[in-house]
């Protein structure tokens, strides 16, 4: 199960350990997957939005947002539409995938934010930011983390929804449509892209003031001295 806490003896020393299996491999897979493909879609997402920066109907704005060629992929509009529409289809199926895994295996319930983490969320921002006391911790993650994550989900599936508007709105025509238009759509699918990015940063930020464990728990999927104690 994951999250259960066992302890276990180091053969030399003798000294025990409480570890815990956080992540199984389906997530991790899934993570490291999802993050290449992020870092794709956002790098080549910056280089088809250069071709026209504009969120008009025809006259393109011209330096609307300019960033450093360095932070775009693809090189030029082809390019840059080849990296994006293969790594959607990479995003798109680890998505299915996690979902898929958690909805069967039931470690949804890890991770889904739902009614009773509302009054936990509070007391993590007051630790996080405002240097309050850290609430006791009984599981996992955090009421806030389960926040993050649970919207990280919502933003996605947002993003694939006006990617696919964008890139198919004759097909896609009735996305578009629910989406206030193509136009609208685009500038949609643009603002979740800056959202996943605040997500992210948050995410890393969060992986420094964890330590070590958190990160290295993504790579094994096992987690040296958890805070939490499951019963």
């Amino acid at each position: 199960m994951a999250g259960h806490v066992v302890a276990v003896e180091d053969v030399k020393s003798g000294e025990r350990t409480d570890v815990a299996y956080e992540h199984p491999f389906i997530v991790r897979l899934c993570h490291w997957v999802n993050a290449v493909a992020l870092f794709v879609l956002i790098g080549s997402g910056l280089q088809i939005f250069k071709a026209f920066p504009s969120f008009g109907a025809k006259i393109p704005q011209h330096n609307l947002i300019n960033w450093p060629k360095s932070l775009a992929l693809g090189g030029w509009l082809g390019g840059a539409l080849q990296w994006h529409l293969t790594f959607m289809w990479i995003y798109i199926a680890s998505g299915f995938v996690y979902i898929g895994y958690q909805l069967i295996s039931g470690n949804y319930k890890q991770v889904l934010f739902g009614r009773r983490d509302i009054p936990g969320v509070w007391p993590m921002v007051r630790h996080y930011f405002f240097f309050a006391p850290k609430p006791p911790v009984n599981q996992p993650y955090n009421p806030l983390q389960k926040h993050a994550y649970s919207s990280a989900i919502v933003l996605g599936a947002i993003s694939v929804a006006t990617g696919l508007a964008i890139w198919k709105p004759v097909q896609f025509s009735w996305l578009a449509w629910l989406m206030g238009g193509f136009h609208w759509a685009r500038l949609w699918h643009f603002l979740i892209m800056w959202a996943l990015i605040a997500f992210i940063f948050g995410h890393l930020v969060m992986i420094v003031i964890h330590g070590w464990n958190n990160f290295v728990s993504m790579l094994t999927g096992w987690k040296k001295d958890p805070e939490y104690h499951l019963e």
